[in-house]
């Protein structure tokens, strides 16, 4: 039996918000990318493979210089 992360969970929820607001959109591919790429974003993000802190923690180390 196969178990389902939040990652997937998070795709699937980013794609489906992503056709929900691009439905009969000129600009449908980009939209539903942009959702899919948000959604599997914060998924990596809820399991643990993307750590944001640093991130940010860089993005103000070079603010400082």
């Amino acid at each position: 039996m196969s178990t389902v992360n939040a990652t997937t969970i998070c795709l699937i929820f980013g794609l489906s918000l992503g056709f929900a607001a691009a439905f009969g959109g000129i600009g449908a591919f980009a939209v539903v990318l942009i959702f899919g790429a948000l959604g599997l974003v914060i998924g990596r993000w809820l399991d643990g493979h993307v750590d944001l802190s640093g991130l940010i923690r860089s993005a103000q180390d070079r603010g400082r210089k």
